[in-house]
């Protein structure tokens, strides 16, 4: 018997199929029988054949129909064949379903595997340590009502007078029509916050002003900028991530 080729997954029903070629080679029955029998069964099953229809190539160039059938429809075909070629096709199909699983990893791909994931633990650990570095040395500069230029004062190399450019970049800061820096509503007790300054002008009715200052939060964010080295630094920084103490305050 002449050894056929199983298909793989065919884009048409992303499904496992044997096509009518095969079924026939595998019972060694003519391929047009095997044609009129799918049809056949097909109609009594009532459905369309054009869902499971195909065409193939033969050695000359020359293109002729056949069908492409899943597992339940080419068992329900060979139900009536014999038990020897039934016997045939339902080997196949194992064959087949066998072709695509997954195969077993190797010990080297074990091995692989083990390393890599010993690596990316070892990186966890040591980003969760710097991290735990940061927040520590952060908390101990941090101090409530500290606005984001002082804060930025302390940190070595940054330029506090570009902090709030910044700040509007990310959308933490706009300038109102007085040109005054306030708080955006995405920042707003999320990052920063707004402390009200009393402002008592001669011979004019006072009113306030409000002045945008850090939460512990938005501290931590930019603290975590500069050691990323995304914030704005002097031209003279000497490229060392330290701070000083708490300014202004």
């Amino acid at each position: 018997m002449k050894t056929t080729e199983l298909l793989p997954i065919t884009e048409k029903n992303a499904s496992l199929t044997m096509s009518s070629r095969e079924i026939a080679e595998l019972c060694e029955k003519r391929h047009d029988h095997v044609m009129v029998d799918i049809r056949n069964m097909l109609d009594e099953l009532e459905i369309q054949s054009p869902e499971f229809s195909g065409d193939y190539i033969d050695s000359k160039g020359r293109t002729y129909p056949c069908f492409y059938l899943p597992k339940d429809l080419t068992l329900t075909l060979i139900a009536g064949y014999n038990v020897k070629l039934r016997k045939r096709i339902i080997d196949r199909w194992q064959e087949l379903e066998n072709q695509q699983k997954p195969t077993a990893l190797s010990r080297k791909d074990l091995a692989l595997m083990v390393i890599a994931a010993e690596e990316e633990n070892e990186r966890l650990q040591l980003e969760n340590k710097q991290q735990a570095t940061h927040i520590e040395s952060m908390e101990s500069y941090f101090r409530n009502g500290i606005t984001a230029p002082q804060f930025a004062k302390g940190l070595n190399g940054v330029n506090s007078q570009k902090i709030n450019d910044h700040l509007q970049q990310v959308k933490w800061l706009y300038k109102d029509g007085n040109n005054d820096w306030r708080v955006t509503s995405y920042a707003r007790d999320r990052y920063m916050t707004e402390e009200p300054v009393p402002i008592s002008p001669h011979g004019k009715e006072p009113f306030f002003t409000y002045r945008p200052v850090l939460l512990q939060k938005g501290a931590a964010k930019i603290y975590k900028w500069y050691t990323q080295q995304k914030l704005t630094m002097k031209s003279n920084w000497n490229g060392e991530f330290t701070q000083d103490k708490a300014v202004g305050l």
